[in-house]
């Protein structure tokens, strides 16, 4: 199932049995440390906050997660490019 009703988060794929969920963030929304997350240079105390409130939000969620029993992954966007190295790190997760 990619998605189910009720979770924290709204996480992007559910492996229910497994008690796994994974999502996959956007670099700039989620604020990776890669050069795709970096805050635009007008309108700054606007981007900082909004982006720090998805942040924020972004760890609250994780908890709620972990203490419901549930295992998180966290995909960033430029980690998609690299396919065989995602899917090793996907794999290792789910077979946890």
């Amino acid at each position: 199932r990619l998605h189910r009703q009720g979770l924290p988060g709204k996480p992007d794929l559910v492996f229910g049995p497994r008690r796994a969920v994974i999502f996959v963030n956007g670099c700039f929304w989620h604020q990776h440390d890669c050069r795709d997350g970096r805050v635009p240079t007008s309108n700054v105390d606007y981007w900082q906050a909004k982006l720090a409130r998805n942040v924020e939000r972004d760890a609250r969620v994780q908890t709620e997660l972990a203490q419901a029993g549930w295992r998180v992954l966290v995909v960033w966007e430029c980690e998609t490019k690299e396919v065989e190295q995602l899917k090793q790190r996907v794999v290792s997760f789910l077979d946890e």
